[in-house]
């Protein structure tokens, strides 16, 4: 039995960020009901090319394991619904970042936890609820930029750079899951559910880490490294024969059996410049030239096959293309493969958590908007009849 067996998740998300921490859900069991916007839907929907067949495969990569039920809760009868459903369920998702808008559709904290007690409420954001800039819309990029961490990206004499992943909804989904997962275990010992606040630029900062202590310590802002990393040399890319590699020298112990792998340990590895971390760091630039020298005398398939032999963390700088191929993904079970219905085999990233007693599940294709509508309704108890004049009413 999955570990979130009988959990039922509302999901009001769209782009990125909810869904991203929906689907994590689906995964781990639970039941997700997706709710849309007739005739849109998720605006990820129409975030194309490319299409597979003729879904987004955006939307795709971040919506399995749900059902799609679509509400117009500009109506006060797909209001009624969601009131419905919330006393059925465990776990409520919204981005919508304004407390009004979300009152006007009914769907706002106090009235939906007024249904349900137990109900854990979790809004992802661009900026949380609170504070001075709580309401405002937020994007990934903007978050990427407003913590601080593309203004660290990139060579040190390039502009900013954003990471080309979108790295603060997928930061923001899985605090989001923590912070629910939390709320569910308080909620076992307590029996009352809360509320859940994720700022996109919240999580972005926390990526700061070892950068904001430097920081703290110092009072200097932090400069661009590019590669580098600012406290370990070597500790970054280099150019073999036909392609990159990554070579991660994190201690003493790794320089002196580093130097042996590459047959630098009575040249380079004797130098009192190089002789330990804080020296490598002085003399980084003449270090690293040295190194450069080495390494592209032979493929890199030599190099790794020599440093791994010496237990030197190390590895292949890929391609996409290639590392979706790497057979050490395929064996772990990260590339997931689904039939949908429209759209045909359906291939997605699988969940990283590994649980050895009760795995995640990967059991539905992502849902084409409002395909569960009628089913859900129906389990609800509305009769076909009533089906049928609430699609006219635009309701649904």
């Amino acid at each position: 039995m999955p570990p979130l067996d009988g959990l039922r998740v509302l999901d009001m998300t769209e782009a990125l960020a909810g869904p991203f921490c929906t689907m994590m859900l689906g995964d781990l069991g639970a039941e997700v009901l997706k709710i849309e916007r007739p005739g849109s839907g998720d605006m990820a929907r129409g975030w194309a090319p490319p299409f597979v067949g003729q879904e987004s495969a955006y939307f795709l990569s971040v919506n399995r394991n749900k059902r799609s039920l679509t509400l117009n809760l500009k109506h006060p009868e797909a209001q009624a619904i969601l009131h419905k459903l919330v006393p059925q369920s465990d776990v409520f998702v919204v981005n919508q970042p304004r407390l009004d808008s979300l009152r006007k559709l009914g769907a706002d904290p106090d009235t939906l936890r007024g249904l349900n007690p137990r109900l854990i409420y979790c809004a992802v954001s661009g900026y949380g609820m609170t504070g001075p800039y709580a309401g405002q819309g937020g994007f990934d990029v903007v978050a990427q930029a407003q913590s601080g961490l593309m203004a660290l990206t990139g060579e040190p004499d390039q502009g900013p750079m954003r990471y080309p992943i979108p790295l603060s909804d997928v930061t923001a989904g899985v605090y989001s899951v923590i912070g629910i997962l939390s709320a569910l275990w308080v909620r076992e010992r307590t029996g009352v559910g809360q509320f859940v606040d994720v700022a996109l630029l919240d999580g972005q900062v926390a990526w700061l880490t070892n950068v904001a202590g430097a920081y703290f310590a110092t009072g200097q802002r932090p400069k661009k490294l590019g590669n580098a990393h600012p406290n370990i040399v070597p500790y970054q890319p280099f150019k073999a024969r036909d392609k990159y590699l990554i070579v991660a020298v994190g201690s003493e112990r790794l320089w002196d059996r580093f130097c042996q792998a590459v047959e630098i340990a009575e040249s380079i590895g004797k130098d009192p410049r190089f002789a330990a971390n804080a020296d490598r760091l002085r003399h980084r630039a003449e270090l690293v030239a040295l190194l450069e020298q080495v390494f592209v005398t032979h493929d890199a398939d030599f190099w790794l096959e020599r440093l791994r032999a010496a237990d030197i963390p190390c590895g292949p700088i890929n391609e996409v293309d290639e590392a979706l191929n790497d057979p050490q993904l395929m064996a772990r079970g990260m590339i997931v493969e689904l039939m949908h219905p429209a759209a045909g085999m359906v291939r997605s990233l699988g969940n990283p958590v590994h649980l050895a007693d009760t795995p995640v599940g990967y059991r539905l294709p992502p849902p084409m908007l409002g395909q569960h509508t009628g089913e859900v309704l129906a389990e609800l108890g509305y009769a076909a009849d009533e089906i049928g004049r609430l699609r006219k009413e635009e309701a649904i």
